[in-house]
């Protein structure tokens, strides 16, 4: 058995006979029992459960899944386990019910091996919080996984889980895809439950105000997303009555066929000269394939400042709904002590009005509109996911100041605003995309190198075959060094 292999490969090895999902849960499980002292990905563990649950599967081993292991992120409900979100004053908190995301994958015969850690309210690109303490990068034990998903990537990277479940408002999945060189997906805004994922008594809600946030998988083959949306993808709490998914194909079959637009480099922001060298690298590469490659800024973007600040100004107002009056206030009276465009951006969603919302979402579903367009013409979108490399883990107090301009981090030999790593995985959120994150090489450090492919809207399929083709040019995940199969 091979720990690193893909989730599909794995399900091949249970459908042939030639493992058991007890077998197989129980190498992941002494796994995580090795290896996870160091990187501390793992954090709520449910051994026993799935114990019980492998030997169910091996009776009756017919579901789509077969008793595949697998790892939630930490905010995603299971009954019966914790959800704290990395906060303190939630520390205690035991969900009665289960998230939809974990309700269809256990419908689909997954094993639950346990939750991965997160970044207090899932709001850094490290995963760090005082109630688990802190996950490192397989790939450097003092570099920050990436967040906030950063335990699920770095559980995949190490070969503790075979498939994970995060969520992205600001390049969650994608981010610590990228930093820990897995494939990591965010779907369409509509395509997935976006419930289950606060620490609250009452059975899962929808709550069509909250945009821009999904959840989606995390795993380390594009093939393995695929898979993933097959079973995750389908209406929200409610909807189900009468809605169904029927995601159309990927555009193409051939990589040769894609018409490829690439991100130019956004003059205001710093990028890491070798995330920039890996998309100069790929265009050629795609190019001399037979691509239709070109560089595009895209309308839909607009004024790309402007469409930062209407993302920042969204963002403030959608997470803040999570906090305090208190925190609110203290929030706003930082906010006022800053003065650039995207920290007036921020404190105007937390002081806006109802009347605001309304305006700012449909300035929203113009981005929307103009992204139908583009897409008629382009099949996907290359670009960075984020602009510098995995970093070396940066100590945040809780309660973190998100409108602070002093935090850093460096590009090459520049100090960037710590949220302005926000702008990259901005891009497609705004609008609700979808987005494959997906390796794209090595750095001098030996760090990986991440990229995304956006895709139009409910064509999920299409950027994730599009990484899948790619991976047979330039190849896929790497396992990182120290991390045996056994």
């Amino acid at each position: 058995m091979n720990p690193f292999a893909s989730a599909i490969e794995l399900l091949a090895d249970l459908r042939a006979g030639k493992t058991t999902s007890t077998e197989l849960t129980e190498l992941y499980i002494r796994r995580i029992e090795r290896h996870d002292g160091a990187l501390n990905a793992v954090v709520v563990r449910d051994f026993e459960r799935a114990r019980q649950m492998a030997r169910a599967a091996d009776q009756n081993g017919t579901a789509p899944l077969r008793g595949l292991p697998i790892t939630l992120k930490e905010s995603l409900n299971v009954g019966g386990l914790g959800t704290t979100w990395g906060v303190p004053e939630w520390k205690g908190f035991v969900a009665q019910h289960d998230a939809p995301a974990w309700a269809r994958l256990r419908a689909a015969g997954a094993v639950l091996l346990g939750k991965t850690n997160v970044p207090p309210m899932l709001a850094d690109w490290q995963s760090a919080n005082p109630i688990y303490g802190r996950t490192n990068n397989p790939w450097a034990l003092d570099r920050t996984p990436g967040g906030s998903s950063g335990g699920s990537a770095a559980a995949l990277a190490a070969g503790l889980t075979a498939l994970d479940v995060g969520s992205d408002i600001g390049g969650s999945i994608r981010v610590p895809a990228a930093f820990c060189g897995v494939y990591g997906h965010r779907p369409s805004e509509t395509l997935l439950p976006k419930s289950g994922q606060l620490p609250i008594p009452t059975p899962p809600v929808p709550n069509a105000a909250v945009v821009m946030g999904v959840q989606g998988p995390l795993a380390r083959s594009a093939e393995d997303l695929e898979l993933a949306l097959s079973i995750l993808a389908g209406p929200e709490v409610g909807e189900d009555v009468a809605w169904r998914v029927a995601l159309p194909p990927a555009r193409h079959a051939r990589l040769a066929d894609f018409r490829v637009a690439v991100l130019p480099e956004i003059p205001w922001l710093p990028l890491d000269d070798q995330i920039a060298g890996a998309v100069e690298h790929l265009s050629s590469r795609l190019a001399a394939l037979g691509c239709s490659v070109r560089r595009v800024q895209p309308e839909a973007l607009g004024n790309l400042r402007e469409h930062h600040s209407l993302y920042r100004t969204l963002l403030s107002a959608v997470t803040s709904a999570r906090i305090t009056a208190e925190e609110r206030a203290r929030r706003i009276e930082l906010g006022r002590m800053r003065d650039n465009e995207f920290a007036r951006a921020y404190l105007r969603g937390l002081e806006g009005t109802a009347g605001d919302y309304i305006v700012w979402h449909a300035r929203r579903e113009q981005y929307r509109a103009a992204w139908r367009a583009f897409f008629r013409d382009w099949d996907v979108l290359l670009a960075p996911a984020i602009n510098v490399l995995a970093y070396p883990h940066i100590a945040r107090p809780w309660p973190m100041d998100d409108s602070d301009v002093t935090l850093t981090f460096t590009v090459g030999d520049q100090a960037v605003p710590y949220m302005n790593g926000l702008v990259y995985p901005a891009v497609s959120t705004v609008a609700g995309q979808p987005a494959t994150a997906f390796p794209a090489g090595r750095s001098r450090e030996g760090l990986p190198i991440g990229l995304q492919v956006i895709g139009p809207y409910l064509e999920d399929l299409t950027p994730i075959r599009f990484a899948a083709l790619l991976a047979r040019e330039i190849g896929g995940f790497v396992k990182p060094d120290g991390y045996d199969a056994s």
